[in-house]
Protein backbone atom coordinates (compact mmCIF):
# COMPACT_ATOMS: atom_id res chain seq x y z
CA UNK A 1 0.00 0.00 0.00
CA UNK A 2 1.06 3.78 -0.99
CA UNK A 3 2.00 5.79 1.93
CA UNK A 4 -0.49 8.67 0.50
CA UNK A 5 -3.53 6.14 1.27
CA UNK A 6 -3.37 5.80 4.96
CA UNK A 7 -2.37 9.37 4.72
CA UNK A 8 -5.40 10.93 2.82
CA UNK A 9 -8.12 8.33 4.61
CA UNK A 10 -6.94 9.55 8.36
CA UNK A 11 -7.39 13.50 7.34
CA UNK A 12 -10.32 12.81 5.35
CA UNK A 13 -11.75 11.05 8.90
CA UNK A 14 -10.74 13.53 10.54
CA UNK A 15 -11.59 16.53 8.68
CA UNK A 16 -15.19 14.72 8.79
CA UNK A 17 -14.98 14.22 12.65
CA UNK A 18 -14.05 17.96 13.26
CA UNK A 19 -17.01 18.86 11.23
CA UNK A 20 -19.43 16.95 12.86
CA UNK A 21 -18.42 18.57 16.30
CA UNK A 22 -19.17 22.20 16.38
CA UNK A 23 -17.95 24.50 18.55
CA UNK A 24 -14.02 22.78 19.39
CA UNK A 25 -11.23 22.19 17.17
CA UNK A 26 -9.51 18.80 16.78
CA UNK A 27 -6.11 18.43 18.57
CA UNK A 28 -3.95 20.10 16.65
CA UNK A 29 -1.13 17.51 16.81
CA UNK A 30 -3.58 14.77 15.66
CA UNK A 31 -2.71 15.30 11.95
CA UNK A 32 1.28 15.32 12.52
CA UNK A 33 0.76 11.72 14.37
CA UNK A 34 1.48 8.37 12.56
CA UNK A 35 -2.29 7.11 10.86
CA UNK A 36 -2.53 2.74 11.99
CA UNK A 37 -5.53 0.45 10.35
CA UNK A 38 -5.87 -2.67 11.96
CA UNK A 39 -8.10 -5.25 9.80
CA UNK A 40 -8.65 -8.83 9.36
CA UNK A 41 -8.35 -8.37 5.82
CA UNK A 42 -7.12 -5.66 3.29
CA UNK A 43 -7.54 -5.52 -0.38
CA UNK A 44 -5.84 -2.20 -2.28
CA UNK A 45 -6.40 -1.36 -6.37
CA UNK A 46 -3.56 1.23 -7.09
CA UNK A 47 -4.96 0.97 -10.61
CA UNK A 48 -8.65 2.46 -9.41
CA UNK A 49 -6.97 4.14 -6.07
CA UNK A 50 -9.46 1.91 -3.66
CA UNK A 51 -8.43 0.43 -0.70
CA UNK A 52 -11.16 -1.90 1.23
CA UNK A 53 -10.35 -2.98 4.78
CA UNK A 54 -12.97 -5.59 6.27
CA UNK A 55 -13.19 -7.23 10.01
CA UNK A 56 -12.44 -5.34 13.12
CA UNK A 57 -10.91 -2.41 11.46
CA UNK A 58 -9.47 -0.17 13.59
CA UNK A 59 -8.07 3.24 12.66
CA UNK A 60 -6.35 5.82 14.85
CA UNK A 61 -4.66 8.93 14.64
CA UNK A 62 -3.16 10.74 17.83
CA UNK A 63 -6.38 11.26 19.79
CA UNK A 64 -8.87 9.68 16.60
CA UNK A 65 -10.27 6.70 16.65
CA UNK A 66 -12.57 4.96 14.22
CA UNK A 67 -14.06 1.54 14.53
CA UNK A 68 -16.07 -0.53 12.11
CA UNK A 69 -16.19 -3.68 10.73
CA UNK A 70 -15.92 -2.14 7.07
CA UNK A 71 -13.74 0.90 5.88
CA UNK A 72 -13.64 1.76 2.54
CA UNK A 73 -11.28 5.00 0.98
CA UNK A 74 -11.34 6.09 -3.03
CA UNK A 75 -9.23 8.27 -4.17
CA UNK A 76 -10.50 10.21 -7.48
CA UNK A 77 -8.11 11.45 -10.29
CA UNK A 78 -7.98 15.27 -9.48
CA UNK A 79 -6.64 13.90 -5.89
CA UNK A 80 -9.90 14.28 -3.74
CA UNK A 81 -10.93 11.30 -1.33
CA UNK A 82 -14.01 9.70 0.03
CA UNK A 83 -14.20 7.82 3.07
CA UNK A 84 -16.90 5.26 3.97
CA UNK A 85 -16.94 3.43 7.12
CA UNK A 86 -19.22 1.12 7.90
CA UNK A 87 -20.87 -1.94 10.01
CA UNK A 88 -23.13 -5.36 9.60
CA UNK A 89 -26.44 -6.37 11.73
CA UNK A 90 -27.73 -3.04 12.21
CA UNK A 91 -24.39 -2.48 14.45
CA UNK A 92 -23.17 1.24 14.72
CA UNK A 93 -19.19 1.96 13.33
CA UNK A 94 -17.93 4.45 16.32
CA UNK A 95 -15.71 7.60 15.74
CA UNK A 96 -13.91 9.83 18.59
CA UNK A 97 -11.32 12.46 19.02
CA UNK A 98 -10.41 14.11 21.61
CA UNK A 99 -10.94 17.99 21.57
CA UNK A 100 -8.19 21.01 22.36
CA UNK A 101 -10.41 21.84 25.36
CA UNK A 102 -10.42 18.90 26.44
CA UNK A 103 -13.58 17.20 25.95
CA UNK A 104 -14.37 13.98 24.06
CA UNK A 105 -16.46 13.92 20.83
CA UNK A 106 -18.23 10.84 19.81
CA UNK A 107 -20.20 9.92 17.16
CA UNK A 108 -21.77 6.65 16.08
CA UNK A 109 -24.18 5.59 12.93
CA UNK A 110 -24.24 2.64 10.97
CA UNK A 111 -22.49 4.45 7.99
CA UNK A 112 -19.83 7.42 8.26
CA UNK A 113 -18.70 8.80 5.15
CA UNK A 114 -16.84 11.92 4.47
CA UNK A 115 -16.68 13.09 0.78
CA UNK A 116 -13.31 15.74 0.50
CA UNK A 117 -14.27 16.85 -2.73
CA UNK A 118 -17.66 18.45 -1.41
CA UNK A 119 -16.91 18.81 2.01
CA UNK A 120 -19.70 16.92 3.26
CA UNK A 121 -19.53 14.98 6.29
CA UNK A 122 -22.84 12.61 6.91
CA UNK A 123 -23.85 9.84 9.65
CA UNK A 124 -26.67 7.90 8.53
CA UNK A 125 -28.61 4.97 10.25
CA UNK A 126 -29.31 5.68 13.71
CA UNK A 127 -26.73 8.62 14.08
CA UNK A 128 -25.57 10.01 17.19
CA UNK A 129 -23.02 12.73 18.24
CA UNK A 130 -22.19 13.90 21.47
CA UNK A 131 -20.36 16.77 22.72
CA UNK A 132 -19.23 18.83 25.76
CA UNK A 133 -22.75 17.20 27.51
CA UNK A 134 -25.02 17.97 24.11
CA UNK A 135 -26.43 15.20 22.16
CA UNK A 136 -28.06 15.24 19.09
CA UNK A 137 -29.76 12.00 17.66
CA UNK A 138 -31.47 10.91 14.09
CA UNK A 139 -31.42 8.84 11.09
CA UNK A 140 -28.72 11.34 9.32
CA UNK A 141 -26.54 14.00 10.93
CA UNK A 142 -24.88 16.17 7.30
CA UNK A 143 -22.46 18.98 7.73
CA UNK A 144 -21.26 20.59 4.69
CA UNK A 145 -18.00 22.40 5.71
CA UNK A 146 -18.47 24.96 2.51
CA UNK A 147 -21.87 26.46 3.84
CA UNK A 148 -21.52 25.90 7.23
CA UNK A 149 -24.80 24.29 7.49
CA UNK A 150 -25.25 20.88 9.54
CA UNK A 151 -29.06 19.14 8.83
CA UNK A 152 -30.16 16.10 10.79
CA UNK A 153 -33.57 14.23 10.19
CA UNK A 154 -35.11 11.24 11.22
CA UNK A 155 -37.31 10.39 8.40
CA UNK A 156 -37.97 6.25 8.39
CA UNK A 157 -35.51 5.89 10.94
CA UNK A 158 -35.64 4.18 14.02
CA UNK A 159 -35.94 7.10 16.35
CA UNK A 160 -39.58 7.53 15.60
CA UNK A 161 -39.23 10.00 12.64
CA UNK A 162 -38.19 12.74 15.02
CA UNK A 163 -34.56 14.21 15.40
CA UNK A 164 -33.67 14.28 19.11
CA UNK A 165 -31.12 17.64 20.63
CA UNK A 166 -29.79 16.98 23.91
CA UNK A 167 -28.43 20.48 25.62
CA UNK A 168 -27.37 20.58 29.07
CA UNK A 169 -28.13 23.55 31.06
CA UNK A 170 -24.86 25.53 31.10
CA UNK A 171 -23.00 26.07 35.05
CA UNK A 172 -25.05 28.20 37.30
CA UNK A 173 -23.06 27.92 40.35
CA UNK A 174 -23.06 31.09 41.97
CA UNK A 175 -25.70 32.87 39.90
CA UNK A 176 -28.25 34.51 41.21
CA UNK A 177 -32.31 33.31 40.68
Amino acid sequence: MKKGWTLYLSLGFAACWSLLSPGTQAAPLDRSQPTNIEADHVEVDDRTKVATFTGNVLLTQGSLTLRSDKLVAVQDAQGFQKGVASMNNNKRAYISQRRTNGELAEGEAERIEYDGRTEIAEMTGNAEVRSGGDTVRGERIKYNALTEQYQADSTGGKNGGRVHITIPPKNTTGAKP
